[in-house]
């Protein structure tokens, strides 16, 4: 398994410059992390790996394509108790996501206006 963006992204290696290009990293490492064979996605909302890949390209794909996705859509993912923390929990790599959490937070406040919880 690849783990190249997520590593970098740990690693303190340079991330991408623009909030909109980190938050594609974060979402690219998710990726990474979400199609490791040994995971558990009976807790997640995510059927299966598939799911997950697809529904995190999707919104790399908006990214990408110059659109920001609505807050919650993607805060969601992050959250406590959501997707990524379940899988993450049920398949041995908690700590990891609370760091991948902890970085999209910090992009969260640059991309969505704090008050806005849209």
């Amino acid at each position: 398994m690849n783990l190249q963006r997520a590593r970098q992204l740990f690693n303190g290696q340079p991330v991408r410059e623009t909030p909109t290009e980190r938050l594609i990293h974060i979402l690219e490492a998710s990726i990474e992390l979400v199609s490791m064979e040994e995971n558990n996605f009976d807790w997640s909302s995510w059927e299966d790996a598939a799911a997950a890949e697809a529904e995190l390209l999707g919104l790399v794909n908006l990214l990408k394509a110059g659109t920001l996705p609505e807050r919650l859509k993607v805060a969601v993912l992050f959250a406590v108790t959501g997707p990524l923390q379940e899988v993450s929990l049920s398949s041995g790599w908690a700590n990891t996501f609370l760091r991948l959490a902890g970085t999209f937070d910090e992009v969260e406040a640059l991309l969505w206006d704090t008050a806005d919880f849209s």
